[in-house]
């Protein structure tokens, strides 16, 4: 571990996914950087399981991990198509990555693995800071997760159950997003298997985890259906309440909030995590070029909001949009989800512009 440092130029807290991506970003960069949290290579000597939590990493977060030198040890599986669907009605589209020319829409790895490699590499190249020493910095840097007292937040009344579900036939390249009356529905393909993740009602959900593997099992079959094939096993479940936060204001003189930190989105298109890499790659390169606005200045916070506003507010309202809309029970609605569907699947520019903003933010703009 290198020497803890008293004045620092960035002090970075949270050592998960993102705080380590911006670390890796500001490499080179001639800056004391400090990284301040509980870094996951220490599991190494105790070892620790962490529950299983797929990700869905779109090409855009690729593009970024392998500017910071951490791609290529990552184990993953690429998405090749996106199959979207609603129960009970009409309407279906399918999004390939060849209409975007790419390899891969996405990638999907588990979360333990990505913190693993990400912390590996700062440990590598940059050190950390303990928790009780925190440096003084010109600027702070939240990106620890979701904190209690962001400005604005909606509880949607649902839980995410998340599990690793074996099939026959196997997973293979294809990510199925299915609109149920309850909510949305994901299967992710991981090594041959899928990653779920189930948005149920609180109560329902509660039910659900203390289903037995058989019958956890046929309610999964009953509400997705068979287009991905018999569901044969499941890994064990862990569940987390579904909730929107967000601060109206990412950044203020001297600090910084990026990721969860900043906002906390539902899971639906899995752009969480996406959307976090982008807050840091978007910082690292206002903090590179910071003379004209110091770092810790209300000019800099200022630049970063303008920065990161677009992209922030367009994706928070749009899986928002996607969490209520999909789940009203009218006919009315169910029919203009099929045709939203269906609209996106007869015309293929429309897909792809839906596809880039997915894949990009702000910038497929």
């Amino acid at each position: 571990m290198r020497d803890h440092l008293a004045e620092v130029d960035v002090a970075i807290h949270g050592a998960g996914p993102v705080g380590c991506a911006l670390a890796l970003a500001l490499r080179g960069a001639g800056l004391r950087v400090a990284l301040v949290g509980r870094k996951a290579v220490e599991f190494a000597d105790k070892p620790v399981v962490p529950a299983f939590r797929p990700l869905a990493l779109s090409y855009g977060s690729r593009l970024i991990l392998e500017r910071i030198a951490a791609w290529d040890k990552l184990r993953v599986t690429p998405i090749e198509t996106i199959h979207v669907s609603q129960a009970g009605g009409f309407g279906r589209t399918r999004i390939s990555s060849e209409d975007l020319g790419l390899p891969a829409l996405g990638y999907v790895a588990d979360y333990g693995e990505v913190a693993s490699r990400l912390a590996e590499a700062v440990d590598a190249s940059i050190g950390w800071a303990a928790d009780s020493q925190a440096p003084q910095a010109k600027l702070v840097v939240h990106a620890e997760g979701s904190t209690g007292d962001q400005a604005a937040a909606k509880d949607y009344g649902h839980t995410a159950i998340v599990a690793s579900i074996d099939s026959e036939p196997q997973a293979r390249h294809v990510a199925w997003e299915r609109f149920t009356p309850e909510g949305p529905l994901a299967l992710l393909p991981l090594e041959g298997r899928y990653g779920l993740v189930w948005s149920r009602a609180n109560a329902v959900a509660a039910e659900t985890m203390g289903m037995g593997d058989t019958q956890f099992l046929a309610e999964l079959q009953a509400a997705f259906g068979q287009r991905a094939g018999r569901f044969l096993k499941a890994g064990a479940r862990s569940a987390t309440p579904l909730v929107l936060r967000y601060r109206t204001q990412p950044g203020a003189p001297g600090e910084i909030y990026l990721g969860n930190a900043a906002q906390t989105l539902h899971p639906v298109a899995g752009q969480g995590l996406n959307l976090g890499l982008r807050d840091a790659w978007d910082l690292a390169g206002l903090i590179r070029s910071s003379a004209s606005e110091p770092l810790g200045s209300p000019s800099f916070a200022a630049a970063y909001a303008r920065k990161r506003r677009l992209d922030a507010r367009a994706m928070l309202r749009a899986t928002d949009l996607l969490a209520t809309l999909y789940v009203r029970r009218d006919p009315l609605s169910a029919m203009l989800r099929g045709a939203a569907l269906t609209s996106l699947d007869l015309f293929p520019p429309a897909r792809r512009t839906f596809a880039r903003r997915m894949i990009y933010g702000a910038s497929a703009w």
